[in-house]
């Protein structure tokens, strides 16, 4: 079986299990291809959808896309994030109906990166209309994770980075998935025991 028909295989097998995955930059690829699993499996019946988020930035136009998608949707969708959450993929992670994260996950509450190309007329109405799609997103955040909007325009404005038990502290997610049991330890050499030389 070669690599993309490995993946294929392993993405279907998600998708039947009711996981949708957003790895990655949040791009255009990337956000269509989740905000379809999303609507096709909200459609397809009435059990939770588990949103694995591994996201260190992307686009804030298409993460409010993907805000309004999960807040549409008729099932509930848990997030559950993993190596990194960042940017505009906080806003996705903020509105899903139950929000967990691994112990050793990262958070960034930060403006994503912009590039735009434009005559110098049009500098001024584009910095209004990002100005307030900016303050759209902090908004949504804010009423999702109970904060203030100042105090998580603020937060994104400084760049502030958190921990697992931070994120937890502030809000933004609900709860720090931990093992079910203690790790059991290997049984110590029995006394007396000597290697062999």
């Amino acid at each position: 079986m070669h690599e993309s028909e490995w993946s294929q295989a392993l993405a279907q097998r998600l998708f039947d299990q009711r996981v949708v995955l957003l790895n990655g930059p949040l791009d255009e690829t990337a956000a269509t291809r989740v905000a379809a699993e999303l609507m096709t499996l909200d459609a397809q019946g009435d059990e939770a959808v588990s949103l694995r988020i591994d996201c260190p930035d992307g686009s804030l136009a298409l993460a409010l896309t993907l805000m309004d998608v999960i807040e549409l949707s008729g099932v509930p969708v848990r997030a559950l994030c993993l190596g990194k959450v960042g940017g505009p993929a906080v806003g996705v992670l903020s509105v899903c109906h139950h929000r967990a994260a691994m112990p050793s996950t990262g958070f960034s509450l930060r403006e994503p990166t912009t590039q735009f190309e434009t005559r110098g007329r049009d500098v001024e109405q584009w910095a209004r209309l990002r100005s307030e799609e900016r303050q759209r997103f902090t908004d949504r955040v804010a009423a999702a994770v109970g904060r203030p909007a100042a105090t998580v325009s603020d937060a994104f404005t400084r760049g502030v980075f958190m921990s697992a038990q931070e994120a937890s502290d502030f809000g933004l997610i609900d709860e720090i998935c931990r093992p079910k049991g203690a790790i059991r330890q290997m049984p110590g050499p029995p006394i007396g025991f000597r290697p062999r030389r």
